[in-house]
């Protein structure tokens, strides 16, 4: 067992967390599922229904695993129990080789923007988690990657957004639409940005995101996320959500 922090987590629980397999598509990272992936192969076609339809803003979103089991708990213990040295690691870590897939197609130096939160939420968690993420893999990319220039306060949330769980994907993208703006508009214009939250669902969030960004003059954007739902897994996850902000979780 190794104890990273007041909360201990053992190697086996690390160990079990592996990166993502399986067909999933080329832009926003979603599973395609097995008759979803003999559809796009015989298309020729690597990206799911929604993202040939209705393309995003973004060029591509990675995610380093499935959002389930002792992922899923680590994370409740960073947001809800302020666990922040698993933020350097293991999850840091994991969100460093999640942003090592874009390193073949993103450009040498980008902007890095954590999704923000609403000033008042931040403060009564007293950080943002996604600011903390993304700081721990860029410090870990530092000599690979140098490029990389964090400017989370670059975007702000102007307005406190209904919590995401428990809606529909259309109402999820209602639910953010206008939620954030750019507010240093040199940080991006004209450059490649990468967003960075913890996790990614449906991918509103980051859809909202990077239409902003791209508005604002960002050359391309980027997302990376430590953790992504897939759709066989979203009702357990957000079950998971509902009940997990008053439930004390650990690892033994």
């Amino acid at each position: 067992m190794t104890a990273w922090s007041a909360a201990p987590v053992c190697s086996a629980c690390v160990e079990r967390v592996g990166s993502q397999t399986g067909a999933l598509c080329e832009i926003c990272g979603e599973s395609l599922g097995m008759e979803s992936a003999h559809f796009a192969a015989a298309m020729g076609v690597g990206a799911c229904t929604l993202c040939r339809l209705a393309p995003p803003d973004f060029a591509r979103a990675v995610a380093y695993a499935a959002y389930d089991d002792e992922l899923r708990e680590m994370l409740h213990l960073l947001k809800y129990q302020r666990v922040l040295a698993l933020a350097d690691e293991p999850l840091g870590r994991w969100l460093a080789a999640a942003v090592m897939q874009l390193s073949a197609s993103a450009s040498a130096e980008m902007t890095v923007i954590a999704i923000p939160l609403f000033a008042a939420r931040e403060r009564q968690r007293g950080f943002n988690q996604s600011v903390v993420l993304a700081d721990a893999a860029v410090a870990r990319l530092k000599k690979v990657w140098p490029g990389l220039a964090p400017a989370h306060r670059a975007m702000e949330r102007v307005r406190d957004t209904e919590a995401q769980y428990g809606l529909t994907t259309h109402q999820r993208r209602k639910n953010v639409r206008g939620a954030f703006r750019v507010v240093d508009g040199d940080a991006v214009r004209g450059k490649e940005v990468l967003v960075v939250d913890d996790i990614m669902t449906t991918g509103a969030t980051a859809r909202e995101c990077a239409r902003v960004l791209v508005r604002a003059g960002a050359a391309k954007v980027w997302v990376a996320t430590l953790a992504r739902v897939q759709t066989e897994d979203a009702a357990g996850a957000v079950m998971w959500d509902v009940v997990a902000p008053g439930v004390a979780t650990g690892f033994v």
